[in-house]
């Protein structure tokens, strides 16, 4: 019975992940799932990511979190549109939560929309919201052995972000190793190296972001 129901689950976040994509497509809007563990850096992430592309671009992002609007607020000072969905404890967002906030913008203004997932290394990564990339990030403070204890996140990704890697020097952490187990289980991902604390790493990462949102939606 408990099987049956989590296919019931899957099937209809399925179904309206498929009409997210329908909406977002017949409005040309190019949507990036943004996942990781808490504290990884997601919306220091995006901070970055907002500054590096041109003033003019039509960014809206939407924050997932447990509770609270700390994230969204700081989002929000940059100019950018930002939608807080407050999940009351579930440890990822579903797609018809993303379809509510989605209803709420102002579409027709909007290029590129980036959703900030709850901080989970396990069940973001089960659920689809209708998105075209899946980035996740992995800190270097979180260890290299990730990859291993949670390989769903890592297969499921189309781009990987290493973050805080000004703290190599104080970890024992192994990049070579870290990205062989990972190129193995997903031979296609995209794996940048960064810190947004310092910035380095981080104009690879807006250069290869611009070329992928199609048109001129980010210069």
């Amino acid at each position: 019975m408990e099987v049956e129901v989590l296919e019931g689950v899957f099937d209809a976040n399925e179904i309206i992940a498929g009409e997210n994509r329908k909406l977002l497509g017949e409005k040309g809007i190019f949507m990036m799932n943004l996942m990781s563990g808490p504290g990884a850096g997601k919306t220091s992430f995006i901070l970055r990511t907002l500054e590096g592309l041109p003033e003019n671009s039509r960014i809206a992002v939407i924050e997932g979190d447990i509770t609270g609007k700390i994230d969204s607020e700081r989002i929000a000072r940059t100019g950018a549109g930002a939608i807080q969905i407050n999940t009351g404890g579930s440890c990822h967002l579903e797609a018809k939560q993303v379809n509510t906030a989605l209803q709420k913008m102002n579409l027709d203004t909007i290029d590129f929309i980036i959703i900030e997932n709850v901080g989970n290394l396990v069940c973001p990564a089960e659920f689809k919201l209708g998105e075209d990339l899946r980035v996740m990030i992995l800190s270097v403070a979180e260890g290299d052995d990730k990859p291993l204890k949670y390989p769903l996140m890592f297969t499921e990704s189309d781009v990987l972000i290493v973050n805080k890697t000004d703290l190599l020097p104080n970890t024992d952490f192994d990049m070579a190793k870290m990205k062989s187990v990972v190129m193995k289980m997903n031979p296609d991902v995209e794996i940048f190296e960064l810190s947004c604390r310092t910035g380095d790493g981080i104009a690879s990462w807006i250069s290869w972001i611009k070329r992928k949102v199609p048109g001129d939606a980010v210069g």
